[in-house]
């Protein structure tokens, strides 16, 4: 079985947006991340949940689980609406790690190695130039399970 095979349509989101709206549409459809395009169209991160989470979440909360403790629901709310006007770009990680993207040919386990090594929760898979979509871990679990 190759990636071609487990490609599905995938949403994507690009460095301008509004980190907000990436955060909704990941909620909506319950997705781990978002492909992150270029001005040209290219893949050029995945921006996963947990990266809106780092820059939603106060530090001093990451810091400190006893102090996010204290924090009511009424105003843990709060921290998601203080993303405010950010935007994707400003959510991506200071170092960007080795981009996770393969070829329809890429084999199981060489998508889930990808996975792993790059510690993302979808692989971009390109045709050329073209994006046909992404392999999610769900999806791949499912098939290796």
């Amino acid at each position: 079985m190759r990636a071609r095979d487990l490609v599905a349509p995938y949403p994507t989101v690009d460095l301008d947006s509004p980190v907000a709206d990436a955060a909704r549409l990941m909620a909506e459809r319950a997705l781990p991340g978002l492909i992150v395009l270029d001005e040209r169209g290219a893949p050029v991160s995945i921006l996963p949940g947990t990266q809106v989470l780092r820059l939603a979440v106060p530090r001093y909360c990451q810091d400190d689980p006893a102090l996010a403790r204290v924090v009511d629901e009424a105003h843990a709310d709060a921290f998601v609406r203080a993303l405010g006007e950010r935007t994707v770009r400003q959510a991506m990680p200071e170092r960007p790690r080795e981009l996770p993207v393969t070829d329809p040919d890429a084999t199981l386990l060489e998508v889930a190695a990808l996975m792993a090594r790059t510690r993302s929760p979808l692989v971009a898979v390109l045709d050329g130039d073209r994006l046909l979509g992404a392999v999610t871990l769900s999806a791949l679990l499912e098939r290796l399970t």
